[in-house]
């Protein structure tokens, strides 16, 4: 099974690392940009999924973690970007508890990490043991913040799309631009270039987010005007 598994893994992984970079390449809400978009996330899940299944059958934890961190993000993001304006579904509590039982779990292996009572994977910084779950289990607090709103509209829907997508593109990004140099020619990797495209999807999660934010702040001020009036 194994040798499917990395095809898929492998074939899903180029196809999500390029189609997010088309995808960004076109205006938001443009045909262009759904089809590139629905490609991203058809290719990212199957990445994700295949990479976890991969990752049990070799014991690497870190990966297994990744995989699904990957699928659980892709699949709430798209699911956001779906509907404009929407109550909760089942879907969404299940999410909820899913990311609150995986952030959980990496944070326990970290801690076993840091006290020396797990091997750490090679290659694996320490402090990822720590980032990751705090990422995930923060998306799980945007969860249950929905859920208790009663749905997700406006300028909070297309930064829960956005930042969700970035970052699951950025687990491809880095892992395949950092985590697997050894396949890519040493002349591209003396121009120090590897780093950059690593770290992009996080470059577009912040100049999004401060986009959204500032539309955000300067619509207000415009109603808020217009009610004076």
């Amino acid at each position: 099974m194994r040798l499917p598994l990395l095809a898929l893994h492998i074939a899903g992984g180029m196809i999500g690392v390029l189609s997010g970079f088309v995808t960004m390449a076109y205006r938001k809400g443009s045909r262009g940009h759904r089809i590139s978009g629905d490609v991203f996330v058809v290719s990212m899940l199957t990445m994700g999924a295949c990479a976890s299944c991969l990752a049990l059958m070799k014991h690497q934890s870190n990966n297994f973690f990744g995989g699904l961190i990957t699928f659980y993000l892709i699949a709430t993001a798209w699911l956001t970007g779906r509907y404009r304006e929407r109550d909760t579904i089942l879907f969404d509590w299940g999410a909820m508890v899913f990311a609150s039982v995986l952030g959980i779990s990496m944070m326990t292996l970290g801690v076993l990490v840091a006290r020396g009572l797990v091997a750490k994977q090679p290659g694996v910084p320490l402090g990822i043991y720590f980032f990751m779950p705090s990422v995930v289990m923060l998306a799980a607090a945007g969860d249950l913040r929905m859920l208790l709103r009663g749905g997700i509209s406006g300028s909070a829907r297309i930064v829960r799309h956005l930042w969700r997508m970035c970052f699951g593109w950025f687990i491809a990004t880095g892992s395949f631009f950092l985590g697997q140099q050894q396949i890519i020619p040493a002349a591209v990797r003396k121009q120090a270039l590897l780093v950059p495209l690593a770290l992009l999807p996080l470059g577009f999660l912040v100049y999004w987010w401060l986009r959204v934010s500032i539309l955000k702040r300067a619509t207000f001020v415009v109603r808020k005007e217009e009610a004076r009036a």
